[in-house]
């Protein structure tokens, strides 16, 4: 799994984790994790702390604890950064991560597909007429049935 996929899936669940808990999130048991998600996320985060020197966890630490306050939005890009930058350097701990996240497209991706000849695609609203640019040969006329007439 590419690394910004991994992310994009892995977002809420961290951001999740991060809110509720805090820096706690690192040292709190697993069950005792609010919903699946913030669990999912505390696996992630814990993970990534065991990866790193004790600088690094500190400034992870730092950013947990800052994404608990109600204006933490740069504390979690922080965070986020802090989790692609261990990511980047462990390609193995990305696998590892990512085995643990649920199979699908991210949260907010749009799947849109068309198929066949003049087919149309559309992943919002149209309001108006649409045009595919195929010509298509008119249907040859049907011959009555003999006796018919």
């Amino acid at each position: 799994m590419e690394l910004d996929a991994f992310m994009a899936l892995a977002g809420p669940a961290v951001t999740s984790a991060a809110a509720a808990y805090g820096g706690a999130v690192l040292t709190r048991a697993e069950e005792a994790a609010a919903d699946a998600t913030a669990g999912l996320g505390q696996r992630i985060l814990d993970s990534v702390w065991r990866r790193r020197d004790a600088q690094q966890r500190a400034e992870l630490e730092s950013c947990l604890d800052d994404a608990t306050r109600p204006d933490g939005e740069d504390a979690m890009g922080a965070l986020r950064y802090q989790i692609r930058r261990t990511l980047r350097s462990d390609p193995e701990l990305l696998a590892e991560l990512a085995a643990l996240l649920p199979a699908g497209e991210p949260r907010g991706t749009t799947r849109v597909e068309a198929s066949g000849t003049g087919s149309v695609a559309v992943g919002g609203s149209i309001h108006g007429p649409v045009t595919t640019n195929v010509t298509t040969a008119p249907a040859p006329p049907v011959a009555a049935p003999a006796g018919a007439e």
